[in-house]
C-alpha cells in the first residue's frame, strides 16, 4: 500500500497551500489516514505504539537543547542594536569605495548570520535599516534588493544555523539508521560540530563570490553602486572611525568565535556552546546599555514561541514519518531512488530538486523533519558523506529561498521595503546572487572536499 504513504503526503502538500498551520497538517493526516489504513486493514496499527518512545526520545535529546538557546543569542543581539551600530560603522569603514556599503551589507549580513542564525530576521533587520540608506545614497534598487536577501539568507549555512542544528540531529540519526541497514552494527555518528566545521569553508567561500560579484559591478557599472558623499566621509576622523570599529566590531566577534571556537577546539558540544552565547548575547547588550527586565521579557518570550513552533513541527513531523514508513514508503523511496538512471549521481540530482522545489512551499523545519528522514538513510546508504549532504542541502534549500517567485527571503523583504520598490525590481536584483548560489553548489558536488577537508583536519 506504497501509494497511501504518497497520498498522505501528497495531502499535507495540499493543506499546507491551502494555510493551514504545519504541525497541525502534518500529524492531523497522518492520524486520518492511520484511521483509513486501519479500517481498510492496510495498515498495522502496532507502529503507533512506538510513538510514546518517539516524543520521549525529543523530550530528552540534548542536541536539540541548542535551538532555544541559539535562538535566544539571536533574538537578544537583534533588540540590542548591534546590527544597526555594526552598519553604521561598516558603512563608513568601505564608504570611500564604490560598492562598499553593499560590501558592507554582506560582511553585516555574514555577521549577523553567524550571532542569530535566523533567516527571517536578518533579512527584515537589513531591509529596516539598509535599504533606505542604500537607495538614499543613489544604488540601483534591484542591487540594493538582491544584496539584502543574498547576505539576508547566509544564516541557512554560516553556522550556528539553526538549520545545521536541525539538520545534524536528523542526518546523525539518518546516518546511523543507514549503516544499520547495511550491517554495520558498531555505526560512526556525524554531529552537529561537524556539520558547522565543514560549512565554513563553503559559507565563507559563498561570501567571498557575493563580494566578488559587487566588486565587479563597482567597475563595469559605477552608477548602480556609487560612494558615499565625501562631505559625509569627513564628518568623522579616522582616529573617531578607529576606536568606532573596534569598539563595534570586536565584541560580536569575540562572541562569534568563543563560540564556533569553542566547538572547534573539543572544549563544548554545540548545546554548550550555544549557552557561552546566550550569556555573551546578555553582556554585550548590558554592555551597550541596551538590557534590562522589560528587554529580557521580550527576548524570552519571543524565544519561547519560535521554540514551541520548532518543536510543535517537529512531534507533527515525528507522526507523520513514522505512519509513513508503516506504509511502506520508506520501502518505495528507496526502490525509486536506486533505480533512478543516473545511480548516486541521479539520486542526489532527484532529491535536491525535490528540496528546492518544497523549499517555495514549506520552511526549512518542515523540509529537516519531514524530507529528509525518508530520503536521508536510501542516501547515505550510497556511501556518500553524511557532512557534505548536509551542507549541499543547506546551500540547496538557501538558493530555493532566494528564488522568485516564492522564495521566502523575498516576501520578508517585500514586507518592509518601500512601496517605491516594485517586486519585480527585487527579482531582477537577486537574479544574479542565484547564479552565483548554482556556482557555490557545483563547486561542492565537484569538489566534495570544500566540506570534508576542515572537519577531517579537526577531528581527524
Amino acid at each position: 500500500m506504497e501509494w497511501m504513504a504518497f497520498a498522505m503526503f501528497g495531502a499535507v502538500c495540499a493543506l499546507l497551500l491551502f494555510g493551514y498551520p504545519v504541525a497541525i497538517s502534518l500529524s492531523g493526516t497522518a492520524l486520518l489516514f492511520t484511521l483509513i489504513g486501519t479500517i481498510t486493514g492496510s495498515f498495522d496499527a502496532v507502529y503507533m505504539e512506538a510513538m510514546p518512545n518517539r516524543l520521549y526520545g525529543i523530550m530528552t535529546n540534548e542536541t536539540l537543547v541548542a535551538v532555544p538557546l541559539f535562538v535566544f543569542m539571536g533574538v537578544m543581539l537583534e533588540r540590542s542594536r548591534i546590527a544597526e551600530q555594526l552598519l553604521e560603522t561598516m558603512a563608513m569603514l568601505f564608504g570611500p569605495l564604490r560598492g562598499g556599503l553593499g560590501i558592507s551589507v554582506t560582511v553585516v549580513g555574514m555577521l549577523l548570520a553567524a550571532s542569530t542564525g535566523i533567516v527571517g530576521a536578518t533579512v527584515v533587520t537589513m531591509g529596516l535599516l539598509s535599504l533606505p540608506t542604500m537607495i538614499k545614497r543613489g544604488y540601483d534598487p534591484g542591487l540594493a534588493c538582491g544584496t539584502i536577501c543574498a547576505s539576508g539568507t547566509l544564516g541557512q549555512i554560516i553556522p550556528p544555523s539553526i538549520i545545521l542544528v536541525l539538520l545534524g540531529d536528523v542526518l546523525g540519526s539518518a546516518y546511523q539508521q543507514a549503516q544499520l541497514n547495511m550491517g554495520i552494527f558498531s555505526p560512526d555518528t556525524v554531529s552537529v560540530g561537524d556539520l558547522f566545521v565543514g560549512a565554513l569553508v563553503p559559507g565563507l567561500a559563498l561570501v567571498g563570490l557575493y563580494i566578488i560579484y559587487l566588486v565587479g559591478m563597482a567597475i563595469y557599472r559605477p552608477e548602480t553602486c556609487p560612494a558615499i558623499d565625501a562631505v559625509e566621509r569627513d564628518a568623522i576622523s579616522r582616529r573617531q572611525l578607529a576606536v568606532q570599529t573596534v569598539v563595534v566590531l570586536i565584541p560580536p566577534l569575540v562572541l562569534i568565535v568563543a563560540v564556533l571556537g569553542s566547538i572547534m577546539a573539543g572544549l563544548a558540544t554545540p548545546t554548550e556552546a550555544a549557552s557561552v552565547g546566550a550569556v555573551g548575547a546578555m553582556i554585550l547588550a548590558l554592555l551597550r546599555r541596551q538590557f534590562d527586565l522589560e528587554k529580557l521579557r521580550v527576548v524570552v518570550r519571543s524565544t519561547t514561541e519560535v521554540t514551541c513552533m520548532v518543536f510543535f513541527i517537529l512531534i507533527g513531523a515525528s507522526v507523520f514519518s513514522l505512519v509513513f514508513r508503516g506504509f511502506g514508503g520508506d520501502d518505495a523511496v528507496h526502490e525509486m531512488l536506486t533505480n533512478l538512471p543516473g545511480g548516486v549521481v541521479g539520486a542526489v540530482f532527484v532529491v535536491m530538486l525535490i528540496m528546492f522545489l518544497l523549499g517555495f512551499v514549506l520552511d526549512f523545519i518542515e523540509i529537516t523533519f519531514v524530507v529528509v528522514p525518508i530520503v536521508g538513510p536510501v542516501l547515505l546508504a550510497m556511501d556518500l558523506d553524511p557532512v557534505w549532504l548536509g551542507i549541499m542541502m543547506a546551500l540547496n534549500l538557501q538558493t530555493s529561498f532566494l528564488t522568485p517567485p516564492f522564495g521566502f527571503a523575498l516576501f520578508y523583504l517585500r514586507g518592509v521595503a518601500p512601496e517605491s520598490i516594485r517586486t519585480m525590481q527585487i527579482y531582477r536584483g537577486v537574479a544574479p546572487f542565484i547564479v552565483i548560489q548554482v556556482i557555490m553548489l557545483a563547486l561542492l558536488a565537484l569538489l566534495p572536499g570544500l566540506a570534508t577537508w576542515l572537519p577531517d583536519l579537526v577531528y581527524g
